[in-house]
């Protein structure tokens, strides 16, 4: 659409005198093309807008009638109105730390991962700790000079940087590479045994390589002192600034403790909460459980900022790392088959208590042994509890790799995936090492299966283990390429999401996977005004013109909290 197919707002002026009135509205939003992902009504002019609640949707004739003197009219330039993106998994306090330690997301070698690290060192008092995330040795454009069972050693990290313990987190964040003086403070050496669910990697002579795999990461992340409440209020400041930026105007936070939800209580209480969270508890937090078993859910705080009514879970790893519990072994990692990083058991236990007590369950599985687990945790979990396993909404975080069996259980159980379409941009070109083209192909990132068995995506990014870009992870829904454009008509293409899916599964389904499905998610008469504004249309451009659209507008309650 262009500025020609819009009428001129001098023109608009000119005709409101021939509409029949209604009662005036706060705010009219005119001159765009609105995506409503409301099957009802999918497209339309104009949106009226009071109280921050959406009034009317339709056509600009229609909305001109709601005008009044006071009424604000948003002449958006023939841009285009989507209802405000939703992630629908990720982690904030994760994005605003990655914006304060340091980033490795980008790095391209050890190298470099090795010289950003020493940059902060030069510029942090000894002894100090310097925490980052997201290097990954599969995107690494070089090998390191030393490495063991496919990862780097902490070597060259400890030489560069002797006098700092250091702790960097895997992108994914199943794994840690930490440096000789964090193994030190930790007291981690050749004797150290492997805690149940992860792995000290030690090499040939049975010193530690510094590679921390799964809940193995802990025996130094609890070395690593408390980050003070200024600390805390600095990192979601930050990450919801970032969200803003990226037209999220909500989004699932997968696993809090006490100390962040006291954060994100006292930002809502002063309203400086812009974005709509969906908090799930830490699940192993037994206290915080108990505390919030005896509450109940909380539901619609704040003015449908904070909801805290679901439970995260982990079953398992992730597939960089090798942590992905596998059915069978890796294809390459003879006799590996992942790690069940949380005793089956202990997450039926709380499974099975939080649904007596009404919350939500959200359980982290990649590997098709995770997924089949959960599934059957979940089935037993419901015939036990009848009257509370209908619309339960329980979901499967990430459901990367299914076996083809398990597929159907999930609309059949009226279990969520909640899948991260930029996974598959990111992993896929890699991945196909772990699983083999015949568990790719038939198990790995199965969105158009999934949906058309009647699930309903969840999409998201997994920040910060991707950038909290919606538009990333709609362009791998519906492309199946990676960010570079690769390769020709994508992977596995028969699992693309149509631009409808994949909108849905960024706006009103991640809405319904938070019940919040009545307030948000669709541009429908009665919801919240929740709108991003881009400058172009996601659903007709090319493929690769998506990854160039920009967010121009970020709107809120009906108020504009980003503007570019």
């Amino acid at each position: 659409m262009t500025s020609k197919n819009i009428l001129p707002l001098f023109l608009i002026l000119l005709i409101i005198s021939c509409q029949p009135k209604h009662d005036p509205v706060d705010t009219i939003l005119v001159n765009a093309k609105v995506y409503t992902a409301n099957d009802a009504q999918p497209t339309a002019e104009a949106v009226a807008v009071n109280e921050g609640k959406i009034v009317k949707v339709g056509s600009l004739d229609e909305i001109l009638a709601y005008q009044g003197d006071s009424t604000e009219v948003l002449d958006l330039n023939g841009h285009f109105i989507y209802p405000g993106f939703i992630e629908g998994h990720a982690h904030i306090m994760g994005v605003g730390a990655n914006l304060v330690n340091v980033d490795l997301m980008g790095a391209q070698s050890y190298s470099e991962v090795v010289d950003m690290v020493k940059k902060r060192a030069e510029e942090t008092p000894e002894g100090t700790w310097i925490i980052g995330r997201g290097w990954h040795q599969d995107k690494w454009s070089e090998t390191p000079e030393t490495i063991f069972k496919g990862f780097p050693t902490h070597h060259e990290l400890s030489e560069a940087v002797p006098n700092h313990p250091v702790y960097l987190s895997h992108a994914s964040g199943h794994a840690s590479l930490v440096n000789a003086k964090a193994l030190e403070l930790a007291g981690i050496n050749k004797d150290t045994p492997d805690p149940n669910g992860g792995e000290v990697f030690k090499d040939v002579t049975g010193q530690p390589t510094g590679l921390l795999n799964e809940t193995a990461s802990r025996l130094v992340a609890e070395k690593i002192p408390e980050e003070t409440k200024e600390l805390k209020a600095r990192k979601l400041q930050l990450a919801i600034d970032e969200c803003l930026k990226n037209g999220i105007v909500g989004l699932h936070q997968a696993g809090s403790r006490a100390d962040d939800i006291e954060v994100f209580e006292e930002f809502a209480a002063e309203e400086e909460l812009k974005i709509r969270l969906h908090v799930m508890l830490s699940g192993m937090d037994t206290s915080l459980l108990k505390t919030y078993y005896a509450k109940g859910p909380q539901i619609g705080l704040y003015d449908n900022h904070l909801n805290i009514r679901s439970i995260k879970l982990y079953a398992d790893g992730a597939l960089g790392s090798r942590g992905a519990w596998l059915l069978e072994e890796y294809s390459d990692a003879h006799g590996v088959h992942g790690h069940n990083v949380t005793p089956m058991e202990d997450i039926e236990e709380v499974v099975f208590d939080g649904l007596a007590n009404g919350f939500q369950m959200c359980t982290h599985a990649i590997g098709d042994r995770a997924n089949r687990e959960v599934l059957d945790i979940y089935e037993r979990a419901f015939a036990e509890f009848p009257e509370r396993a209908n619309d339960s909404r329980f979901r499967i975080e990430h459901a990367q790799h299914i076996h083809p069996e398990d597929i159907p259980r999930f609309a059949e159980l009226g279990v969520i995936p909640a899948m991260q379409a930029i996974h598959m941009s990111s992993d896929r070109p890699w991945a196909i090492d772990r699983l083999g083209k015949e568990r790719i192909e038939n198990g790995a990132y199965m969105w158009s299966e999934l949906i058309d068995n009647g699930s309903k995506i969840v999409n998201g990014t997994d920040a910060p283990v991707e950038p909290v870009s919606a538009l990333a992870s709609f362009y791998a829904s519906v492309s199946r390429k990676t960010l570079k454009g690769t390769p020709e008509g994508g992977y596995e293409p028969g699992q693309k999401m149509t631009r409808e899916e994949a909108l849905k599964s960024y706006t009103i389904w991640p809405a319904y996977g938070a019940f919040m499905e009545d307030i948000t998610g669709t541009i429908e008469e009665g919801k919240v005004a929740d709108f991003t504004v881009l400058d172009k249309d996601i659903m007709t451009v090319p493929d690769e013109e998506i990854l160039t659209a920009h967010v121009k507008m970020t709107i809120i309650d009906g108020k504009v909290v980003f503007e570019k």
